[in-house]
Parts: C-alpha cells; structure tokens; sequence
C-alpha cells in the first residue's frame, strides 16, 4: 500500500487518471467497462470511498478512502467487537469533558480504518459548531492534532464540516493551514459555489438525501421510473457540480455520498470519489452488469456555461430560497 497525499493517488480526474488495465482499454474507449463485476468496474473510472465506522468490513472492499461521522461510529460501538475499543477509550480519558472523549473516540476509531485502506478518512467536526467559525476551527485543529500525536500524517485526514458559510468559512482558513477539509451536508448549488470559491480539499453532495425530500414532496404522483439513474434530482445535483467545477478548472473534488440504491452510484460512474455503504459496496460487487461511464470532465469543458460566484447576502438568499436545502441542511445539523 501507500500514503495517499491529497488528492487521491488512484484515477484523479485532474491529476490525470492513471490508465486502466490494458486489457480493458478497448472497453474503457467506448466508455464502458465489462468483463469484471460493477465495483471493480467503477473504480476504474471513479475513486471508491468506504461510508462506515465498521473497519472490520472494509478490507473485502478495498476502498481506497473512508468517511465517517459520530453516528456511523455511534452504530459501529454498539456491536460487540467494538465494545473494547470504546471501554478503553472512556476509561483512559475518565473526567476529561465528553467532547473531549468524543473526539478521541473519532480518531481512535479513524486510526483503526487508516489501517485498512491506503488513502485517507473523513473525520467530522461535531455538527453543533456548525454556525460558529472559529469554534470549528479550534476543534478541526484539536482533531489534527491528535492525529499528529498518534502518528498519522496531516495528509490522510480530511475534517468534515457541514457546508453552512461559517463552516466554508472554516474551512477556507484550514486549507490555508494545510489542513485539508470534506464539506458535507452539501445540498445546493450555492453551497458547492462558495466550497468552490474557498479552495476546500473536497465535497460531498448528498444524493440521497436529495431524492428523498423530493419524493415525500411528491408524493402519490412520483414516479420511480422516471426519477430514476440520469433523472434522479440527487444525481442531477451531483453532475450539475461536478460539470461547473470541470468547466472551470475549478480543483475541489466531488465526492458523491449519501446513496439510497445502485441507480444512483451507477448514474454518477466518473465522478471524482462516491462513497458507498458496505451494503450498496456488496451489491456492486454482486452484479457483472456492465458499467457505462456517465460524467466526463472532457465533456463538462465543452458545455457553455456561466461563472458563477457568491458573496455573503447572496449565498444566504441562494439558499433560502431553496426550501430542500435549507430544510436539509438544518435537518442534518439537528441530527448529526
């Protein structure tokens, strides 16, 4: 294996992704890829990234990142093979505040993944600091820190921050420390814009939860056929960001996240990252169903589209204006 510095070593689109197997060249020409089951198929084309706090069932997959977030942790502490691991984290920081113990949980837990893949794992700022700037900052650099001290490079840490403006905010001083971020709770075009704008290290627009405010809108009339794959709203979102940043040359990465079904990650194939539950992962693996290539940077550089940029008062209307986003950006702060 190898460290990953940055930007993801594997198949980065604007590093120059490194050329597939030259067995599959012909297939990856016609941009599709066969011959192989859809996950190996997919990390041709994009970089997989593990969405789980379960470490233990990440070496089947291979990924090459990993996100978590205190629930995906919350989950994984509640099954018996981890009970150890929080027990001597709580016992060793005893009287220390809970915040504290949080944290250590977090980069215990993200030490144990570093283990596994080569790459890099998402570590998130707790959610409550949201609309608070320098709080964020201060615990982004508390998280860093003791990585530092347990020996893990700055490089193979992303902070995850939720894409509020103070968080993008944060966000833009961390990188200017060299502290790379994941902005999350992405839902708007606004949000992606301004994460644009700042220079953050990566995003992760949610698919699903994208999809999922849309059909409850919807519905008795939605209709899964024809919201499904390139129609999803989610996966519309996602290739409409990805697109702008392509077009412009713009270097924060997309990464894909938050998939409610296949459709969704096979609709999204190219993108820079998508991270996949061990679930969805699982039945990637389980399908030889050839996987055609669905976003292009070449593509995106050819379309005519317009600069766009935020300032302050026009990111926050940009936003309130969008009833989903604004809805699920406070619901994912309420609930992480």
């Amino acid at each position: 294996s190898h460290r990953c510095t940055g930007a993801p070593v594997a198949f980065s689109l604007r590093a120059g992704r490194a050329s597939a197997q030259s067995d599959h060249n012909w297939t990856r020409r016609r941009g599709i890829i066969g011959a192989m089951n859809q996950l190996e198929a997919l990390k041709h084309v994009t970089t997989v990234v593990a969405d789980t706090g379960d470490f233990r069932q990440l070496a089947q997959f291979q990924p090459r990142d990993a996100t978590t977030n205190p629930s995906l942790i919350l989950k994984a502490v509640q099954k018996p093979e981890y009970a150890p691991l929080l027990a001597d984290t709580v016992a060793e920081y005893r009287g220390r505040p809970l915040d504290e113990v949080v944290d250590r949980l977090l980069v215990r837990f993200g030490r144990e993944i570093l283990g596994v893949i080569p790459g890099r794992v998402s570590t998130e700022v707790d959610a409550r600091l949201s609309f608070d700037e320098n709080a964020t900052v201060t615990r982004a650099e508390r998280l860093i820190e003791l990585y530092q001290a347990a020996g893990v490079p700055t490089e193979r840490v992303l902070i995850k921050i939720a894409s509020t403006w103070e968080g993008i905010r944060a966000a833009e001083r961390l990188e200017k420390r060299g502290i790379h971020c994941n902005l999350t709770l992405l839902f708007s075009f606004c949000q992606a814009v301004a994460c644009g704008q700042a220079k953050v290290r990566l995003i992760s627009p949610f698919v699903g939860r994208i999809y999922d405010w849309y059909k409850a809108k919807a519905g008795s009339s939605w209709d899964e056929a024809a919201m499904a794959g390139a129609g999803d709203p989610g996966v519309q979102s996602v290739r409409r960001i990805y697109e702008l940043y392509n077009h412009f040359g713009i270097a924060t990465q997309v990464m894909g996240a938050s998939f409610r079904n296949v459709g969704q990650i096979t609709a999204l194939a190219g993108c820079d990252l998508l991270t996949i539950s061990p679930e969805l992962l699982a039945q990637l693996a389980a399908t030889d169903a050839p996987l055609a290539r669905a976003l292009d940077p070449a593509a995106a550089q050819q379309l005519d589209l317009p600069p766009v940029q935020y300032d302050e008062p026009a990111f926050r209307l940009a936003l309130n204006q969008d009833a989903m986003a604004t809805e699920k950006l406070a619901e994912g702060i309420r609930a992480f």
